[in-house]
């Protein structure tokens, strides 16, 4: 089995619930067969929400507000994929009173979901469904364990109207967990609906005039927000952030810089840009930040302001001139 370095020289084996997270799941399985307290409420009688990493927890908070007690799965700064629930963690999910989560992309989570007690679980690639973004056939040979899954691109949440779907389905959820502050929900979601709804014409105004509508990024998490404003991403590594290019691969992205004039190659804030800047370099290319939002460290924002960030950073690279 192929070991993968992340950023600072640590190595860390494919994604996949490893012994150790198999014999959490179990042991968590065990202590809440046997019994204990229910945490569908906490101390303070709020909901008890477990949501599984970022673009999911903000929801949940959003919507919740001061009705709701939030518990992420996935630490701030730390990549998704790499999740593996700790026995408190598995308990939690297990208790949780509303569990937000997109299946398929942490099997750990799914795991500890599918023995939850809890009658209120919103997945949001069930709410949005996912799109296996056909990437060209240099990408999908090099990462077709991704796409042999089938269980198409999770990035739903980079596009503002599918994050809003998402958002409508949590609302609707926690209505059914806590009727009795099922209007301060109802509010609350139409509220961030509207927000989302305004990000949307953001993108729409600002990405017109665009010189250009190619963009070079490190993985393929931008497919969902390439579609929806008439965009092509070329992506080094496909949804696989860490798989490693080939020959084949490189050699595209090089017809394609030249043949679109690209001026810049983006990397992500939670994967080392060491590749990326190694595009960059044998082209002689600008790189910027394009931040897939999977999770944001302490004090760095919120979705918003990472996605206008996102925006900014596009307009530059595509030379739009409105």
């Amino acid at each position: 089995m192929k070991i993968r370095r992340r950023p600072g020289g640590s190595t860390r084996r494919p994604t996949a619930p490893t012994a150790l997270a198999a014999t959490a799941l179990t042991a968590a399985l065990t202590l809440t067969a046997c019994g204990g307290s229910s945490s569908a409420e906490d101390s303070g009688g709020r909901l008890s929400v477990v949501a599984s990493f970022y673009p999911m927890e903000y929801l949940a908070a959003q919507i919740g507000g001061d009705h709701v007690k939030v518990t992420g799965l996935t630490a701030p700064g730390v990549e998704p994929h790499d999740l593996e629930l700790t026995a408190k963690q598995v308990g939690s999910v297990q208790k949780a009173g509303a569990v937000v989560y997109l299946k398929g992309l942490q099997p750990t989570v799914d795991k500890a979901v599918g023995q939850s007690r809890s009658k209120h679980v919103v997945d949001a690639a069930a709410a949005s469904p996912l799109v296996d973004h056909h990437l060209d056939e240099g990408a999908e040979e090099q990462d077709g364990h991704a796409h042999a899954e089938g269980t198409g691109d999770p990035h739903v949440w980079l596009d503002p109207t599918r994050y809003a779907t998402v958002a409508k389905a949590v609302g609707a959820e926690f209505a059914k967990a806590d009727p009795a502050h099922a209007a301060d929900y109802e509010k609350n979601t139409a509220d961030l609906v509207g927000r989302l709804a305004a990000l949307d014409e953001e993108f729409r105004t600002g990405l017109q005039g665009a010189k250009q509508k190619v963009f070079v990024t490190s993985h393929a998490a931008f497919g969902y927000l390439a579609d929806h404003y008439g965009l092509e991403q070329i992506a080094i590594s496909g949804v696989d952030p860490e798989a490693e290019p080939t020959p084949a691969r490189l050699a595209t992205i090089h017809r394609a810089a030249e043949q679109h004039g690209i001026t810049t190659v983006f990397f992500e804030s939670l994967v080392s840009p060491a590749l990326a800047n190694s595009v960059a370099n044998d082209l002689k290319l600008k790189t910027a930040v394009l931040d897939p939002i999977e999770g944001i460290k302490g004090g760095k924002g919120d979705y918003f302001s990472v996605m206008r960030q996102n925006l900014a950073h596009l307009r530059t690279a595509l030379g739009t001139t409105s």
